[in-house]
């Protein structure tokens, strides 16, 4: 059986002032907390356990251990001056002992079947047709991802899903480690630790579709999403 890691330590400064009391993954959309919708879908999964890294005004999560048996919580004591791979330095333990889910903790994930059996390790990805600048992948002939990176023309969107078979988390974990604490992993997401390593890692992408998931990033955004789920 597989476990997963939530990633919810960040400050979610792009959704102030909402965050200014509250983590962002604990903001309700169609009123419940965005973490809950993918907590609800990886139970679905029929996942061990869900080990939620915390940071930013971490003991608003611990009624989370209390709502539902099989969750953990793991503080990321390095969140306030190291970017989002300090978050899998801290579980990387975790990564160490089965398949392993890794998921972004500020979702909201509407379809609880979107977690799909992958045969891979893969990051879920939307197709978006024409250019973005958000965080994109690149595929050779095979399918198999060749960049993980900043922009990219008609191509698949990280959606902040991502699966890694036993051995994979098990190498992933030893290159997060490997890499902290060296130049410039200060500023590293933890994607960029992936991409430097696509030689050893292979990853290919599980198409999610637009009504599966919604990613949230700004005070705009969820007052917009908000209005459409109170209309359907």
């Amino acid at each position: 059986m597989a476990n997963a890691i939530l990633m919810a330590a960040g400050l979610g400064t792009r959704m102030l002032p909402l965050t200014k009391d509250k983590p962002k993954p604990l903001i309700d959309v169609n009123e419940k907390p965005m973490i809950e919708t993918v907590i609800d879908a990886l139970r679905s999964y029929g996942i061990s356990k869900i080990y939620i890294v915390t940071g930013y005004l971490k003991e608003q999560f611990n009624y989370l251990t209390h709502k539902y048996s099989n969750i953990e919580l793991i503080e990321n004591k390095d969140y306030q001056t190291i970017n989002n791979i300090s978050s899998i330095y801290y579980a990387a333990e975790i990564l160490d002992k089965s398949d392993c889910f890794i998921c972004e903790a500020d979702l909201y994930i509407s379809d609880r079947n979107i977690f799909k059996p992958c045969r891979n390790s893969c990051y879920y990805g939307k197709m978006v047709k024409g250019h973005s600048d958000d965080w994109v992948f690149d595929l050779d002939n095979d399918g198999y991802i060749t960049r993980v990176g900043k922009a990219g023309d008609n191509c698949y969107n990280m959606v902040g899903l991502s699966y890694f078979n036993k051995d994979d988390a098990k190498l992933l974990s030893e290159l997060i480690k490997k890499r902290y604490n060296t130049n410039g992993f200060e500023t590293l997401f933890w994607d960029d630790v992936v991409n430097e390593n696509l030689d050893k890692l292979k990853l290919k992408i599980t198409p999610v579709n637009q009504n599966q998931i919604i990613e949230i990033d700004t005070v705009e955004e969820l007052l917009r999403v908000r209005k459409e789920l109170q209309g359907r």
